[in-house]
């Protein structure tokens, strides 16, 4: 298989291709700027390509001889439409990394188009969304007439600056939910409570995570939420900034934050991604009271994603899924994360 990481200059993205190449696999690096692109591939020995995604019909070309992309360059909000329209062009496979709700309802929307084409296209092949989707599917096989669904997840690890130019975005566009099959805007800091994500009860509130899509096309549970922890002081910052929420779309803000990102983050090292551990935690109700919960442990966010987003692009190629529109628990089974290096087992329990 001829596949590309585009984005591979990106902090992620580096990290994918360097393990990549670690393994004997020969991905096409590529991005928009060749000063950033080129040295890796040179010290990784691998083929390289520079192109913008501004042009459908150019990014179509570039992508003619490719048979998969793993997409990495983020915000996503900016660049996943125009690689997933010269993925359907050009015929190519289409994974990318994101967590963002707008992407994942804008990729299923194209589930007929992307079937058409012959295609595979899997959003959210990493922390966002493999462990959670994961725990999702599982929950639904544990209790198959769910009728809400909450799923959350504990890390300490740091931000990548793409993961941080993302959050910037979601400060502006409130909370996200799945209230009766639909989705909903909620405030920000929407639901809050005690939850024991495997390390002892916190307090957690809501955010817009991928889930509240992904989680439904997984198991159509109609009610669903995510959670993370969060300080009391944090929580009420987030309820005051409802107010002041709209003055957080302003080009001049987003601009300003953005430009402290670039100064500012870099993403966790070597050594932090390898001692900090994730906890993921998901809970089922269905009609009647009853309910199931699953935790299990896995690696730190980024390595989760390095190791998942290559499982996916292998599993691709050895096992040929049809074509179609996938969530990860959907192409490669609700197992894909216990099979993850660092992860655990689920375990599931009523409480």
């Amino acid at each position: 298989m001829r596949w590309m990481i585009y984005g591979a200059n990106g902090y992620t993205g580096e990290l994918i291709a360097r393990t990549a190449r670690g393994q004997g696999l020969k991905p096409i690096l590529a991005g928009r700027r060749e000063a950033k692109v080129a040295p890796l591939a040179e010290q990784e020995g691998l083929e390289y390509r520079v192109f913008a995604l501004d042009d459908p019909d150019t990014l179509a070309d570039e992508l003619a001889d490719v048979d998969l992309v793993l997409h990495c360059a983020g915000p996503f909000s900016r660049t996943s439409r125009a690689m997933l329209e010269g993925c359907i062009k050009a015929g190519t496979h289409y994974l990318d990394i994101t967590g963002e709700v707008a992407v994942f309802e804008h990729v299923f929307a194209q589930a007929a188009r992307i079937e058409q084409a012959g295609i595979i296209a899997c959003p959210g092949v990493g922390f966002d969304v493999i462990p959670t989707d994961c725990v999702a599917a599982r929950l639904k096989e544990a209790l198959p007439d769910a009728r809400e669904l909450s799923l959350g997840f504990s890390t300490r690890s740091g931000l990548s600056p793409g993961t941080a130019k993302t959050l910037v975005e979601a400060l502006a566009d409130g909370g996200r939910a799945r209230i009766k099959g639909q989705l909903a805007e909620v405030p920000l800091g929407w639901k809050v409570r005690r939850i024991d994500f495997g390390a002892g009860p916190q307090w957690a509130m809501t955010i817009p995570w991928g889930d509240v899509t992904t989680a439904w096309q997984s198991t159509g549970i109609a009610n669903i939420q995510v959670f993370v922890p969060t300080p009391r002081w944090l929580i009420w910052a987030a309820k005051a900034g409802n107010v002041t929420r709209p003055l957080m779309s302003l080009p001049a803000i987003q601009g300003y934050l953005k430009s402290l990102v670039d100064r500012r983050v870099k993403g966790p090292d070597e050594q932090t991604r390898a001692r900090l551990t994730t906890h993921v935690w998901g809970e089922a109700r269905n009609g009647a009271g009853e309910q199931r919960v699953i935790r299990l442990r896995t690696a730190n966010g980024y390595a989760l994603t390095v190791d998942g987003a290559l499982a996916v692009r292998r599993f691709i190629e050895d096992q040929a899924p049809a074509p179609g529109c996938y969530t990860p628990s959907k192409l490669c089974g609700a197992q894909l994360v216990e099979e993850l290096p660092g992860s655990g087992r689920f375990e599931v329990s009523e409480c």
